[in-house]
């Protein structure tokens, strides 16, 4: 088969420039076939639009013919693609969405491919869902001639093979994943196979076969594409705009060399090469210029606000952030709308750093990015822990923490990057309503209202496919929330936690009575107050104080704690047990009471607060202390938490300087 395509690739007259049909025909029966894409970006649709018209085609001459075997046709094709490539009703994948054209289907995401999805999910393929971070990293696999890739994603998932090993239905019996040990601990290992056909796309050739990507939105994979169908004896079509001359384009501009180059296909129409499925073309999202910002209207107080809100608080300075799509896209907003956007660096799995990520069908893309890297380096960089926090999506979690966000019933969404991304990320924060289906809520005086309960319960006793693995997060100590509108709950060695509520909610009535299993339920806090009001939150303030953790130190040589809370701002009930649970952090191991020196230069305590304060510096003294100096700068404050630890019946020892107050504690 392969000595056949060859000789019909020598004998093409234009050399590598041919129409998407005569691309097509160097297809043959039961190939192994690999795309590029995300969503719309990168894919090749005018030569999927050929090989969907050339089967049809065949299929209509088979049809007609009185011997079966008169026309072998195109079919029975294995379909490879690592992101989700379709606009989630005809366009990209959605073209081979037809009966007896594809075998087998290995996937990373299948929610924008109703087609496919509709054939994997009734049985009529062999159908897989793998991480799209794994296939992308396969296709450097399969062109370094390894049996197969080692990786810890997927482990304790529906990929793992104790769980399903990604088969999507029964009629799929290969095992294309398997548990081995490396060194005592577990790792995933993911079989390669041999890539015959490689369908990519790019900007410009030349009639070499080298291929520029300037008006590309990704890069993606299509180098490894390209590498793998090469060194599997295989052959690569890509889809371009335009023809260059021979020797005319950079070679440090080049992605795809032409040594790896089979046929270049230029595209036919317009429509086949949009930059995205929804925009023909953006110098924004390609990087050849930067845009001014425009002002981002700052979204209306909904459920989506208040739980954009409540995730927005897990941001931090310097921090690389991934953003999922659809809910996790709110936090976004008001990262612009509370000024920042410009303290984080935001990513996107397909290749994205900095900027401002895209959303709908131009998902993937971003405004004024800082750099566009290939997609499997992307995944390198999130399966090593470059990621210090993810907020991804909240479909239907259960009591041990597992999360599903890839199949529910007959609809087959698939992971798509969620599992490298979820499972390597420093800390992660799944964000959704509670309920589902008609949830209407509202605010009255800073307290959550539920208009009309959600139909649907997303808080199960177990997960239909397990996305994300709880007992994994746990073994790893990765910090884990679950955001929603009413209540937030945290992931701990005992199970889902119930940490934080909304004010005006009822926990038996609003919350417990509509789950499938109990939480651990202690004493929960109530959820920030700013985060139901109409004002900004003020988080760059908050993102730009310095943490509390940082402002305690503990000298075991002196027994002293040293607290530096100098123009610290106390402005909620929240602040002041923050304040608590920092103290007890550092002084409850130690087993004994310390002494204390406290810096309380240019300190803001609000006055609504300021009776809670200091019942609350009566319980640390009482707990924890042996005796405390206190020192300040303002006068009000000395005087007025005088004052009150007087009334209390201490001895304040509030003193203007650290001078005084060391002096003090000396004495």
């Amino acid at each position: 088969m392969a000595g056949e395509r060859r000789t019909a690739l020598e004998t093409m007259r234009d050399g590598k420039i041919v129409s998407a049909r005569a691309a097509v025909q160097l297809i043959r029966a039961g190939d192994t076939v690999a795309t590029g894409g995300f969503v719309g970006i990168g894919f090749p649709e005018n030569v999927a639009v050929a090989l969907e018209e050339r089967f049809l085609a065949e299929r209509s001459i088979s049809n007609g013919s009185t011997d079966p075997a008169a026309h072998a046709g195109v079919g029975g094709l294995t379909l490879v693609y690592a992101a989700g490539q379709g606009d989630g009703q005809e366009r990209g994948l959605n073209h081979l969405g037809h009966p007896g054209l594809v075998a087998k289907v290995i996937g990373g995401h299948w929610g924008l491919v109703p087609k496919l999805q509709k054939m994997a999910v009734s049985g009529d393929i062999e159908a897989y869902n793998l991480p799209q971070g794994v296939i992308s990293h396969l296709y450097r696999d399969i062109a370094a001639g390894k049996p197969g890739h080692i990786s810890r994603v997927g482990l304790g998932t529906f990929v793992d093979p104790r769980h399903g090993g990604g088969k999507i239905n029964d009629r799929t019996e290969r095992d294309l994943v398997s548990l081995v040990e490396v060194d005592g601990e577990e790792y995933l290992f993911y079989r390669t196979f041999p890539i015959n056909v490689a369908i990519v796309r790019g900007t410009t050739a030349d009639p070499d076969g080298n291929i520029t990507m300037e008006r590309e939105a990704l890069t993606l994979e299509a180098l490894s594409i390209a590498m793998a169908a090469k060194n599997s004896g295989g052959i690569t079509i890509v889809q371009v705009e335009r023809i260059a001359e021979r020797g005319s384009l950079s070679p440090r501009q080049v992605k795809i060399p032409g040594i790896l180059v089979d046929c270049v296909v230029v595209s036919e129409k317009p429509e086949y090469h949009m930059q995205t499925f929804a925009c023909p073309y953006s110098p924004a999202f390609s990087g050849e210029m930067r845009v001014p910002m425009t002002s981002i209207e700052p979204m209306e107080m909904s459920e989506r606000k208040i739980i954009a809100r409540r995730a927005a608080m897990e941001l931090r300075p310097n921090a690389v952030v991934n953003l999922g799509i659809g809910m996790p896209e709110g936090v976004a907003g008001v990262a612009a709308e509370e000024r920042v956007i410009d303290l984080l660096t935001l990513t996107a799995e397909p290749g994205v750093i900095g900027g401002v990520p895209a959303s709908g069908l131009n998902f993937g893309a971003a405004t004024n990015t800082q750099a566009i890297v290939d997609q499997p380096y992307q995944f390198d960089f999130y399966d090593g822990g470059g990621l210090d926090l993810a907020v991804l999506g909240l479909a239907e979690a259960d009591a041990e923490g597992n999360l599903n966000v890839s199949k529910f019933g007959p609809r087959l969404a698939g992971a798509g990057g969620f599992i490298n991304i979820s499972q390597n990320a420093k800390s992660v924060v799944f964000v959704g309503t509670f309920t589902a289906g008609g949830l209407d809520i509202g605010i009255d005086d800073g307290r959550l209202v539920i208009r009309k309960e959600g139909k649907s319960r997303k808080f199960v006793r177990q997960v239909e496919h397990r996305t994300f693995a709880g007992a994994y997060a746990v073994k790893r100590h990765q910090p884990v929330l679950y955001v929603t509108e009413r209540c937030v709950f945290r992931l701990s060695p005992r199970g889902m936690e119930l940490v934080e509520v909304a004010p005006g909610i009822d926990i038996d009535r609003d919350i417990l009575a509509l789950m499938d299993f109990k939480p651990i339920v202690d004493d929960p806090e109530v959820m920030d107050d700013a985060i139901f009001s109409k004002e900004p939150m003020a988080l760059r303030d908050r993102l730009l104080s310095q943490p509390l953790a940082k402002r305690l130190s503990y000298d075991p040589k002196l027994n002293m704690l040293f607290v530096d809370f100098e123009r610290i701002e106390v402005k909620s009930e929240r602040d002041v047990r923050e304040i608590k649970r920092a103290v007890e952090h550092v002084v409850k191991p130690l087993g004994h009471k310390v002494y204390a020196i406290i810096n309380y230069s240019n300190a803001v305590i609000a006055p609504d607060v300021f009776d809670s304060y200091s019942a609350m510096v009566k319980r640390l003294m009482d707990t924890f202390y042996l005796d405390v100096t206190r020192y300040g700068s303002s006068g009000f404050l000395r005087a007025k938490l005088g004052a009150a630890l007087a009334d209390h019946g201490f001895d304040p020892h509030l003193y203007e300087t650290a001078e005084q107050a060391r002096e003090s504690l000396g004495r």
